[in-house]
């Protein structure tokens, strides 16, 4: 049997808007890297296993807010910036409204649609002023007015998603273990598992994109041990 074509079909693609997973998936593999390399890094100084805990929870708690701040501020920052571009589109629409109507029939002929049909296209838009502002928004800067993330969902995916991955790598220690190997192997199953996660989004295969960011995890892990191990030798001197 014939699929139908994917044009026929409802959300044939998927959200490539912004609004909460990227910030959900940076948030959490910032998470799971982050206290992975801390605790390793706190764990090759020889510290204890309650210093670790402290030191995990630390940065598990830390790290969320100054994810969800600065989720929220950047995309904040970004719709403010598009809002004020669209309000200068606007001006122009209403100023310059034939310039305009001649600007986007330019930008459809250098695509190669033909110079009488972009013209007719241009001028058929032009006399709707709100639609006129979306595809001018749309051609000039590439994005949708009408469809901008929301800061508060970037915050709260980022803040959430690290705590979630901040937490895999500590509960070893939190069930009671003392061994920094266990500990570091739960958190290299935690990016693998979130890197595997990830390739659905993105069609890609599973196993490639868990080991790319089980390989980038360790070698965070590998450099704070060893500036651990160095500044805990030295302390001890």
């Amino acid at each position: 049997m014939t699929d139908a074509p994917a044009a026929l079909r409802e959300a044939h693609h998927a959200d490539v808007s912004g609004g909460w997973l990227r910030p959900a998936v940076f948030g959490a593999m910032d998470g799971l890297v982050t206290n992975i390399a801390l605790i390793a890094g706190v764990g090759g100084g020889g510290v204890s296993p309650h210093s670790i805990v402290l030191t995990g929870t630390a940065g598990l708690v830390a790290g969320a807010i100054s994810m969800g701040l600065g989720e929220y501020t950047s995309v904040r920052s970004a719709n403010e910036q598009v809002a004020a571009e669209v309000a200068k589109e606007r001006r122009e629409l209403e100023r310059h409204p034939e310039a305009e109507a001649r600007e986007l029939a330019d930008a459809w002929v250098a695509r190669g649609l033909p110079r009488d049909l972009a013209t007719q296209v241009a001028e058929a838009v032009r006399r709707d002023p709100e639609e006129a502002l979306r595809v001018h928004v749309r051609e000039e800067l590439g994005v949708d007015p009408d469809d901008q993330p929301s800061p508060w969902a970037a915050a709260i995916s980022s803040l959430v998603f690290f705590s979630v991955g901040a937490l895999i790598p500590l509960l070893p220690y939190l069930l009671g273990a003392t061994e920094l190997w266990l500990a570091l192997a739960v958190g290299g199953l935690g990016l693998s598992a979130a890197g595997a996660v990830v390739a659905r989004f993105t069609n890609r295969p599973w196993w490639t994109s868990g080991l790319r960011q089980l390989v980038l995890g360790a070698a965070a892990a590998a450099a704070t041990y060893l500036v651990g191990s160095l500044i805990g030798v030295q302390g001890g001197l």
